[in-house]
């Protein structure tokens, strides 16, 4: 028997089937990882077929040496999966096939860990005989003989309990062939949080249609009658509606079926949140990935998926990749949040490697959202996608009231402070009424920058383009790309002055402005400083739930599907800090953000207020977003699209270049143009080809790497398709370290 092997070598000269002989007595199948010789060293590969045939002649064919795990690693359709990954982004196969494992699993840089156990291997009658022929005096035996007689496995720490010092004992013991001491795998599980939900909740009206709108579908894809363009629902609801507990019910429906579900979130805190939920109602059965896992942690709860013992899966991005089998439905969570999109090589967006597997799989793709992607909801209108509503909160529960603030005016009568006056008034009486309240800031640290008031230089990081954040609990200065920390100077490094001061504000001022104005008042914070640690995201949350604190101050971590029943007040302190992205979406992420966090408040009995400082009250996101009007918001926005040429009509498209120096990457740049307007005169697209440019990107160097791009727009086309197809082979890294990485649509234009 032969192996098709893939060798986990990313190189492009590598990026092609190796056959290796199977030994005698070896059983493998596709999918396996295995150890293989390859060269004068050893490597791991990946077996794609097997063969009893093979076209290399046989004293040129070595053997493979032993298989990595005592079963095939890769399910047959993620093998498919990375098949089509590696054909649409132009990366090598063993790239994609990395994908579907634990990264800590090559090399072998994760094990299954294990204990000490022991086990009795006597029948209960030759335990007695046993027994009765020790000495009155061995009393210490006679109580680990009477503890281990219940024929249950045991770990030797519990037996420690029990006797001091119990490995003497054992290990006669063993000899005699009473009890058998051996290895016991134990699974590193990743914190189980209490506070879980009933069980049943009675549905409304409208989650009953939605629900048996997609048990439907699903029975029909159990059948094979479904179609696959009837297979992906999107689901908008408004905050509040009761999206996770269909959820919930689709998964039950999936397991009593014998099928398995993936539930993707864009948020680690969303992640805790939702297991704490999924464990709640399906106990082990329900699984958790994302990057705040320990390696240890993760392999094993991957094994967990892989074996079959746990059947839902809840967790962030790279969760679309687990390895279930018999796939019932993928639920992709806020689908509009572009955390889904991988900016690392290969740059996939889950929601789209969700919908090919649930194509692929025969399953259900549910895309759930309050604020849906203007694709998804262009797809939707299209007929691509079955739009499934659900526009009331639960139990009949009112949508918040939304105040506007115009700080303009707040600035007019003389209030310096970073509240406005109704904020202030509002925070007051949410305090004396013993309610709980949100700050929402998507700026962390005490303040956004450091400036020179003489010259007017702000502080950079010295590895970055980007000013650094100063940082009051540490006295610093930050740079939130790469993390550099520095002390703040004592003059301008540009002109000498001693007149350095911070501007603007972050979540820590916030913080401080709080305990200033309302002295008894506890708080906590949560963003990015403040959750470093594992677990942190949840111990937070935890503590605002159990009412340690009266203010939770954050990022837009907080924004996010967090359901806390004392909050009655949300404030967003500067609701129009993301209008001034450089991006075509800041509108549209701006009108996510605030109907997000403007829907913590008021999910329980307690009525709901929202205050929306803004400099811009006028805004159509804005102005949307005080009455959380989607379809309003959608129309302007996708009109604007239609006349300015941005996507969904259009495809936004680059060249980014990283180098040593900036005019190697700007000299690359220009290149890659000349050769782009070449290739599209060449391919007679030239007509698809809206406009191209090369200049330095928006922040021109990050972790001492200058960046320079090569931006073009074109026409939504299958001439552009084809184009980008062909463009997105001429990504290289050379010997000098410049790299080149095509992007398309991608997350971030900076």
């Amino acid at each position: 028997m032969y192996a098709k092997v893939i060798v986990d070598i990313n190189a492009s000269a590598l990026d092609k089937v190796f056959d290796y002989r199977v030994p005698d007595g070896m059983e493998l199948s596709e999918g396996w990882r295995v150890r293989i010789p390859f060269g004068s060293r050893t490597a791991e590969g990946y077996i794609l077929s097997l063969s009893e045939n093979t076209a290399v002649e046989e004293d040129k064919i070595r053997d493979i040496l032993e298989p990595l795990e005592d079963y095939p690693a890769i399910l047959p359709h993620l093998l498919d999966l990375a098949g089509e990954i590696c054909s649409r982004f132009h990366c090598t196969m063993s790239v994609a096939l990395r994908l579907m494992i634990p990264a800590q699993m090559r090399g072998g840089r994760v094990r299954i860990k294990t204990e000490p156990a022991v086990r009795c291997i006597l029948s209960p009658e030759a335990m007695l005989q046993y027994q009765a022929g020790i000495s009155k005096r061995a009393a210490r035996k006679r109580v680990l003989l009477s503890f281990l007689s219940d024929r249950e496995d045991h770990p030797v720490r519990d037996i420690r309990a029990i006797v001091r010092d119990p490995m003497p004992l054992l290990s006669e013991l063993q000899r005699d062939g009473v009890i058998e001491i051996y290895q016991r795998e134990i699974s590193r599980a990743p914190t189980v949080y209490p506070d879980r939900p009933g069980d049943e909740i009675v549905l409304t009206a409208e989650q009953e249609e939605v629900l048996s709108e997609l048990l439907d579908a699903l029975a029909q894809c159990a059948s094979g009658k479904q179609k696959p363009a009837h297979r992906c629902f999107l689901l908008h609801g408004v905050t509040g509606s009761g999206k996770t507990e269909v959820y919930m019910r689709l998964a039950r429906a999936c397991l009593r079926q014998g099928k398995s579900v993936i539930v993707l979130v864009p948020e680690i805190a969303l992640t805790a949140q939702m297991v704490n939920w999924f464990e709640g109602r399906f106990g082990s059965l329900a699984a958790v990935l994302h990057s705040r896992l320990s390696a240890g942690e993760r392999y094993d709860e991957w094994r967990r998926i892989r074996r079959g013992e746990a059947r839902v899966v809840i967790g962030a991005r790279s969760a679309v990749f687990a390895p279930v089998e018999h796939l019932g439905a993928i639920i992709v969570d806020e689908e509009h949040e572009p955390s889904f999109f991988s900016e690392s090589f290969p740059q996939y967006d889950a929601r789209d490697i969700a919908l090919s597997r649930a194509r692929n799989e025969n399953a259900v793709l549910v895309l759930g959202s309050a604020t849906p992607s203007i694709y998804s909801f262009a797809m939707a209108r299209k007929g691509e996608y079955i739009l499934l509503e659900l526009p009331h909160r639960v139990n009949g529960r009112a949508l918040p009231s939304v105040t506007i603030a115009d700080m303009r005016k707040e600035l007019a009568l003389g209030n310096r402070s970073i509240f406005s006056s109704v904020l202030q008034d509002q925070l007051n009486r949410t305090f004396r009424a013993g309610q709980q309240a949100i700050l929402f800031l998507n700026r962390r640290g005490y303040s956004s920058s450091v400036t020179c008031r003489s010259c007017g230089a702000s502080l950079k990081c010295p590895h970055c383009d980007v000013s650094m954040a100063y940082h009051k609990t540490d006295g610093m200065l930050h740079c939130h790309y790469c993390g550099t920390v520095v002390p703040v100077p004592a003059r301008c490094p540009n002109c000498s002055s001693p007149s350095i001061r911070s501007v603007g504000i972050g979540t820590q001022k916030v913080e401080e402005e709080i305990h200033r104005l309302f002295p008894a008042v506890k708080t906590l914070r949560m963003d990015f400083d403040t959750t470093r640690t594992q677990n942190a995201h949840q111990e937070i949350i935890n503590a605002f739930r159990a009412r340690q604190a009266q203010v939770l101050i954050g990022t837009q971590m907080i924004a996010k599907g967090l359901d806390f029943p004392q909050v009655s007040l949300v404030g967003a302190v500067l609701a129009d800090l993301s209008l001034t992205m450089p991006d075509y979406r800041a509108a549209e992420r701006t009108f996510q953000l605030l109907v997000r966090v403007a829907g913590r408040a008021g999910r329980a009995q307690v009525p709901g207020s929202v205050v929306i400082q803004t400099y811009q009250p006028d805004h159509y996101a804005i102005a949307s977003s005080v009455t959380q009007n989607y379809r309003q918001f959608f129309e302007n926005e996708f009109a604007r699209r239609r006349r300015q040429l941005y996507p969904p009509f259009t495809v936004i498209a680059r060249f980014l270049v990283e180098a040593g120096d900036l005019q190697t990457a700007k000299d690359t740049a220009g290149a890659i143009e000349e050769k782009t307007k070449v290739f599209f005169e060449e391919k007679k697209y030239s007509r698809r080809l809206l406009f191209i440019r090369s200049d330095e990107a928006p922040i021109a160097y990050i972790e001492n790497r200058f960046r320079a791009q090569v931006l073009m727009k074109l026409l939504n086309h299958p001439d552009s398709e084809q184009a980008i197809a062909e463009l997105s082979e001429w990504t290289f890294r050379d010997e000098k370290g410049t790299r080149v990485c095509f992007e398309v649509n991608p997350a971030s234009l900076a």
